[in-house]
């Protein structure tokens, strides 16, 4: 009875230490491809491509943006937002994200707290955000941001 029994133990032990395994390796993939449409958001930035920066959001009315101007819904709202803000490259300039914090919520949902910094030719602009990334048919998209 005992070699069942430590051969039992054996296996579970060895079934908890894939599963922590796998989960690292999940948790890592996600933040990796968390951080890649972040990436993608910059270079968008950094050309004017203010609709492929937007490649990076759910493309829904349920979308929310919290800013400096309060609460906007929706994907078109905020994208029009950003080009009354930024309708030229010298007021864009060039974007630079600095990422402090990648952690899961829930499910398929994290949250990403960073800073950006805007060099800019009409005078630097630096704040702060949170951001929540869920995975929406197989693709990261940020749902929900707070940017000041």
């Amino acid at each position: 009875m005992k070699p069942f029994f430590y051969f039992l133990c054996f296996i579970l032990l060895i079934n908890c230490e894939n599963h922590q395994e796998s989960t690292k390796n999940t948790l890592e993939t996600d933040k990796a491809a968390i951080l890649e449409v972040m990436h993608n958001q910059e270079k968008a930035w950094n050309n004017h491509d203010l609709e492929g920066f937007m490649d990076g959001y759910w493309k829904n009315d349920s979308l929310k943006f919290y800013g400096s101007r309060g609460l906007t819904y929706g994907w078109k709202n905020t994208l029009d937002n950003y080009k009354k803000g930024y309708p030229t490259k010298a007021e864009s300039g060039s974007l630079n994200f600095v990422i402090n914090d990648v952690s899961k919520i829930e499910g398929d949902n994290y949250w990403v707290m960073g800073e950006y910094h805007l060099k800019r030719e009409v005078g630097n602009a630096d704040g702060v955000f949170i951001i929540i990334f869920k995975k929406i048919n197989g693709v990261w998209k940020i749902v929900a941001d707070m940017s000041c």
